[in-house]
């Protein structure tokens, strides 16, 4: 009766929060380049949402909400770095933009344009822009993902040691001052595009509406925010 009662649980559960497998899974999946299916997204994702129904431990004083979706997250995750979408060409292609943008702003004193880092690079604009289009996905990591590896997870804890924890880093707030002034010294059109997706959570095709650019443009600029961001906090 007890297994039977869990089973019936189980799978009302699996049936309430599909759809908000589906929606994470889309969310996700827009960022990511076209050769990335994303039903293999969502049948991770599913898997994911199994496994929280399975776990899920109501004396912890969880919302089973928050704990199925840092699960699919993390699930949805997993799948993608263990298929490695990003050739390794392209993550070093990256972490040159990201020192390029560093040394180049360090010099200037000022936000650089793309036909500065371009210039900087050695390379096209349109090159620039490219990998930049190339290179989407590459700020898969979300903060409510700062837990362990494997099972060891932070939500599974009532008193999780925060040592070493990006998510600590987070609430330091230096790191929060650094990033606030990372963004708000960001140029217009990529600050309010930041603003639009993170805060109004708009997708890139509703954000190209109201900039009036190409989806693509979007996720170039986009892009070019995040190596900003990521070369102003290196430090951290």
């Amino acid at each position: 009766m007890y297994k039977t009662a869990e089973t019936v649980a189980t799978d009302a559960k699996m049936r309430e929060f599909a759809p908000l497998v589906r929606r994470m899974a889309r969310h996700l999946h827009s960022k990511l380049p076209p050769s990335v299916e994303i039903d293999d997204i969502i049948q991770a994702g599913m898997i994911g949402l199994m496994d929280a129904a399975s776990r899920f431990d109501e004396a912890q004083g969880i919302q089973f909400g928050a704990y199925a979706t840092q699960r699919v997250r993390g699930a949805m995750l997993d799948e993608l770095r263990a298929n490695d979408w990003m050739p390794r060409a392209t993550r070093r292609a990256l972490r040159d933009i990201e020192r390029t943008i560093q040394r180049l702003e360090q010099r200037l004193d000022r936000a650089a344009g793309e036909a500065e880092i371009a210039q900087e690079l050695g390379v096209p604009v349109a090159e620039y822009q490219a990998l930049l289009q190339d290179a989407r996905g590459h700020d898969l990591v979300h903060l409510e993902d700062c837990g362990r590896d494997g099972d060891d997870d932070y939500l599974d804890h009532n008193c999780p040691d925060r040592r070493d924890d990006p998510a600590a880093h987070y609430e330091d707030s230096r790191f929060r001052a650094a990033l606030i002034g990372g963004i708000e010294n960001l140029p217009p059109r990529e600050k309010l595009l930041m603003g639009l997706y993170y805060e109004k959570e708009l997708n890139f095709k509703e954000i190209a509406a109201v900039l009036e650019v190409s989806e693509s443009r979007v996720c170039q600029l986009h892009g070019q925010a995040v190596e900003r961001l990521r070369a102003k906090l290196k430090a951290w």
